[in-house]
């Protein structure tokens, strides 16, 4: 998979403002870990996130969607008759339907002639996107299109713990399957693509691979259960264990696919952008891939796991905080439950 054509002119992030850290929540919890003797500040330990950022209660994904796109089309410089897509890659989403990116689309403004839809893959989202997206420049089909996607990780989280709090029969073993829903965040960013011949940034997508091992698919999965759980709030079931194996185990397939592709040795690289799960995910990631921690840029200890959204803001922050110069490399690693991974590779203008 190689682009010819396509340039990444933005990227953006829009924060939540509400801080909830790792300690607040334990200390929710605090009947249940003295019920089943678990150590408080474990959370933070395994994992390394100290806070996560939530959105107020009652705000719907598409509501922050609009105001990060906008951004993202502002930030590009790029006229808004240009764009010719605009697709929304979070997990979370408004309602069912219609897609989340319609009431999106009409908020940002773009023209009607636009491509307008809903990409889901869990946390994968975003980046299948731009692939989408960067496909139809490629082809000659649009000038310009932006990615963009808000998770709202609140329910998640609050519906665990009452979940847990009210499990009379959960046991140490148990509690094991619900504990990655308890370092979800909410997050949003955004992506614009375009064609290089209007590219003020000359950011180049170079193109990447994708790879499965949808073997692995029940490792992870969440939903609303309003007959079992009696709310409308989501929660997941997640083999942390398995999946943290099992998803480096594929990534270590994607790379070595990625690198082939792109003619890139480890050598080549001199930033790396990865999705943000927890500490011991992002060591033995870089460890298995002989990729030096350094290049990496972690926000999971800030965010939490903030979905299809944590790659593209951790992409952001970095860019925002660190302005590569020409010729820089960029290597962006996503996986996402299911299994699924994509891997892009970027050289900087």
């Amino acid at each position: 998979m190689r682009y010819q054509h396509v340039c990444v002119e933005a990227v953006v992030h829009n924060p939540p403002p509400n801080v909830v850290s790792s300690n607040e929540i334990e200390q929710r919890l605090a009947p249940v870990y003295e019920r089943l003797s678990l150590p408080f500040g474990r959370l933070e330990l395994m994992t390394g996130i100290q806070e996560r950022r939530f959105y107020d209660r009652g705000t719907l994904p598409g509501q922050i969607s609009v105001a990060t796109a906008k951004l993202a089309v502002e930030r590009s410089g790029i006229p808004v008759a240009d764009f010719g897509a605009l697709i929304h890659g979070s997990v979370c989403r408004d309602q069912m339907e219609p897609a989340t990116a319609a009431g999106v689309h009409a908020g940002v403004g773009l023209p009607a002639s636009s491509l307008v839809m809903d990409v889901s893959n869990a946390c994968l989202g975003l980046l299948n996107g731009m692939l989408v997206i960067a496909d139809m420049i490629e082809l000659g089909r649009i000038k310009a299109g932006v990615i963009v996607g808000t998770e709202t990780g609140r329910g998640l989280v609050e519906g665990t713990i009452d979940s847990l709090l009210n499990d009379k029969s959960l046991t140490r073993k148990s509690i094991k399957s619900a504990f990655a829903s308890l370092t979800i965040g909410s997050g949003s960013a955004a992506i614009v693509l375009c064609h290089k011949s209007i590219s003020r940034t000359h950011h180049k997508l170079l193109g990447g691979a994708f790879h499965s091992d949808t073997a692995k698919h029940n490792l992870c999965a969440g939903g609303v259960e309003a007959e079992v759980h009696g709310d409308s709030r989501p929660r997941m079931e997640t083999d942390s264990e398995a999946l943290l194996h099992a998803g480096i185990q594929l990534a270590e397939q994607t790379w070595q696919k990625t690198k082939l592709e792109l003619g890139w040795n480890n050598k080549d690289v001199d930033r790396v952008f990865t999705h943000q799960v927890g500490k011991q995910h992002r060591t033995l990631l870089l460890e298995t891939l002989q990729l030096d921690p350094h290049l990496d840029f972690p926000t999971v200890e800030r965010f939490g796991n903030t979905g299809a959204a944590a790659l593209p803001m951790a992409l952001a922050m970095g860019l925002q905080e660190d302005p590569p110069p020409a010729g820089t490399k960029l290597a962006l690693l996503g996986i996402g439950s299911g299994l699924n991974s994509v891997m892009l590779g970027i050289e900087c203008g």
